[in-house]
């Protein structure tokens, strides 16, 4: 009787969601090597919270007012993580290969819960539309920006704030009261500096920056003469990175995987599929949403400039369907050879060829 029962495990909320993501556990390449196990585990940080750690002030705890285009980002990066997840993807028909890639129409194929409540709140809505839409109109209808009174119920409301309070729960973040002339607002200055530096981090590595000048990012934002958490002074420290094209080896250098050591927050990450793509969903969000330069303040224009040029061509290898393979920027890396792979990377070329699109326009 007992044939077929499981014990139970219990653990954080997050690793139930790691059950819950999909998939099937591990699987084995085509070869059957064990060097090339990959599994479906996602990671820790979702990329809108990625993301938005990338735009958030250390020390104030809150977003550029000025930065109009991160919450239109932020609902591409839900879609994104819901294919990432094997929740959705591209529905086919006889005119999906002639509708172009940002009108493709998306289809729910998982209704199974993935533990983050705003991917799930999405997930809900796009099941419960009446009617397809595209990846693009999808990305307008969660951030409501449309006439239709009638769609105006699809939008997803405060998601900045409610990823940040996710990521307090997480203890990345704090909450704090903070005074703005005649209003107080709550602010989420940084609690736990690892997740910060970790995310800066992989942007560095798919920009082809080196990782030493990451670690003064953080001081890079603080008050003069003030020390890090690591007990360095963040304005000598910072210093010694300001110099005309900082290790930075061009545009065109290999886009290849790196994992972190000794790190908490990205764990076997190079035996986790689309890890690769991760990074460079991540970048193209950052870029699109305006904060890609926020861990490059420290660097000169010049090495800012090549970063920055660096993303819009990823953007543009990665934002058509199917991936530009001639390209230097390619690699065979990004696929992991295994069914359904594709589904998931065309819901990814979509998205980043819409913001790719916005980018441009702005």
């Amino acid at each position: 009787m007992t044939e077929g029962l499981s014990r139970r495990r219990v653990g954080t909320p997050r690793e139930a969601d790691e059950g819950a993501t999909g998939n099937q556990g591990p699987v084995v390449a085509s070869n059957g090597t064990s060097d090339e196990v990959k599994t479906d585990r996602a990671p820790l940080l979702t990329l809108m919270e990625e993301t938005l750690l990338l735009g958030l002030k250390d020390q104030e705890g809150y977003l550029s007012f000025w930065n109009d285009s991160l919450s239109y980002v932020l609902r591409g990066c839900i879609l994104m993580e819901l294919a990432f997840r094997r929740r959705i993807r591209i529905s086919k028909d006889a005119y999906t290969g002639m509708t172009s890639l940002g009108d493709r129409h998306i289809e729910v194929i998982s209704t199974k819960p993935t533990g983050e409540v705003l991917l799930d709140e999405a997930l809900k809505v796009i099941k419960a539309s009446d009617a397809p839409h595209g990846v693009a109109s999808w990305m307008d209808l969660l951030s409501g920006e449309t006439w239709n009174i009638a769609k105006a119920g699809f939008q997803l409301k405060q998601v900045r704030e409610r990823l940040a309070k996710g990521l307090v729960d997480k203890g990345i973040l704090r909450t704090e009261k903070r005074n703005f002339l005649f209003f107080d607002m709550a602010t989420h200055p940084i609690q736990d500096p690892r997740a910060k530096d970790e995310v800066v981090m992989r942007v560095f590595d798919t920009l082809n920056l080196p990782r030493s000048a990451a670690l003064p990012t953080r001081a890079a934002t603080r008050s003069s003469g003030s020390a890090s958490p690591n007990g360095i002074n963040s304005a000598a420290y910072a210093s010694r990175f300001s110099v005309v094209g900082q290790g930075i080896s061009g545009q065109g250098g290999k886009l290849r995987l790196a994992p972190i050591t000794n790190t908490r927050f990205y764990k076997n990450e190079e035996t986790t599929r689309f890890s690769l793509l991760r990074r460079v969903c991540l970048v193209a969000a950052a870029c699109a949403g305006s904060v890609v330069e926020n861990p490059l303040i420290h660097m000169d224009m010049e090495t800012r400039d090549r970063a920055v040029s660096r993303a819009e061509s990823l953007m543009d290898v990665y934002g058509n369907w199917p991936f530009t393979r001639d390209s230097a920027l390619y690699t065979q890396d990004i696929d992991s050879g295994e069914a359904g792979d594709l589904m998931v990377q065309e819901i990814v070329a979509a998205v980043i060829y819409v913001l790719r699109k916005m980018d441009r326009i702005i």
